[in-house]
């Protein structure tokens, strides 16, 4: 009889040691989830989207589909290759959500046209349901720059764009449903903030409202400046917190307002050595991947890398080749992850993975910094 209680009590206690190391590995194994929204546009095929972190984003938005006619359309069979294997994903990262991107800077050409129907708003609904259902997708990104006001050079652009805009919206949320997502990318400067959307119709209808507050000096501008700027300045009152404060001011929901993060920099030439580059004249050059930059503003190029104290963002300067440099980096993307968590905003989305390393980058920056209590 003794000898079966013995028995009995190691049996037991092999399975208490047995299930605390279970739950110690599970733990340790387990998925850690951001606190907040980390959202990247992704402009990749189905093969490179393997070489990044996808644990450690929440959504990934195929850039992009355009319109064919009133239709929202795939443009290619890669492209469907790809949505296929993006979409995939989910099974692998469950928490994840996939979506498609509608436009770009230089893809939304027929949108005031196509939006300025009740039939042809109706048909883009139907035909964004119908792709969303195809290929598995979790929601649609409105990419329309801009609605009301002067985007790309000889785009159409109408004051009725804004209430057509508030009905597209509308018909979406009718088409898709409640749990579909709808997002739209907002420009973060004055003019759209203010003439671009009737934010107290849209915001209630959409998931997310994705500020580009990137580009707030962009390359038609003949003088430098900061294009992704955390704060204002005397010399530059555009910046990521300008436009929060605004939306602020009207009373729109912060835990929907998702800020923007630049994988990449723009580059003018021709920049006086004065104040090291920055707010002086010159000619916009070139786009540089945040994967490049080693090599691109290395030391050996001449150049230097400076912080705006007010700003709180970095830039760069070439004496040697009169270069200036404008965009995120490692400190500047945890100051604008932490900026979001004290204000308890929605969440950090960038353009785009592809500009990332693939190991150490910017979206592990934003990642680790989401942890951080």
């Amino acid at each position: 009889m003794h000898s079966m209680k013995k028995f009995i009590l190691s049996l037991l206690l092999f399975c208490f040691v047995l299930n605390v190391s279970t739950a110690r590995a599970l733990h340790e194994n387990a998925d850690i989830k951001s606190p907040i929204v980390i959202m990247a546009y992704y402009t990749g095929d189905g093969t490179t989207i393997n070489h990044y972190r996808i644990d450690q984003l929440t959504h990934l938005i195929f850039s992009f589909l355009h319109l064919r006619g009133t239709q929202l359309a795939v443009d290619s069979p890669k492209d469907s290759v790809t949505l296929r294997h993006l979409a995939a994903l989910k099974d692998q990262y469950p928490r994840l959500k996939v979506m498609v991107s509608m436009g770009g800077w230089g893809g939304c050409e027929p949108c005031s046209a196509a939006f300025s129907t009740a039939k042809g708003r109706q048909q883009f609904a139907r035909s964004t349901k119908k792709i969303l259902d195809e290929y598995d997708l979790d929601g649609i990104d409105l990419d329309w720059e801009y609605p009301a006001i002067q985007g790309y050079p000889g785009h159409l652009f109408t004051p009725q764009d804004k209430e057509n805009f508030t009905d597209l919206i509308k018909r979406l949320r009718h088409a898709l449903g409640k749990k579909k997502i709808i997002s739209f990318a907002a420009g973060g400067f004055d003019e759209y903030l203010r003439h671009s959307i009737d934010w107290h119709k849209v915001v209630p209808m959409v998931t997310y409202v994705n500020l580009m507050s990137y580009d707030l000096v962009n390359g038609y501008s003949k003088v430098t400046g900061l294009h992704t700027p955390l704060y204002s300045s005397a010399n530059q009152p555009e910046s990521v917190d300008h436009a929060i404060h605004y939306l602020d001011s009207i009373h729109i929901d912060m835990h929907k307002v998702i800020i923007g993060a630049a994988f990449y920099a723009r580059v003018w030439t021709g920049v006086p050595d004065t104040n090291h580059g920055l707010f002086q004249s010159g000619k916009f050059t070139d786009m540089v991947n945040y994967s490049d930059f080693d090599s691109y503003f290395s030391p050996a190029n001449g150049f230097v890398f400076y912080w705006d104290k007010n700003s709180q963002a970095p830039y760069c300067y070439s004496s040697e080749k009169h270069a200036f440099g404008t965009f995120d980096d490692i400190r500047s993307v945890q100051l604008k992850t932490q900026y979001i968590k004290e204000n308890h905003m929605g969440g950090i989305m960038f353009w785009e993975l592809t500009c990332d390393k693939t190991k150490d980058g910017l979206l592990n920056a934003i990642y680790q910094t989401s942890l951080q209590k």
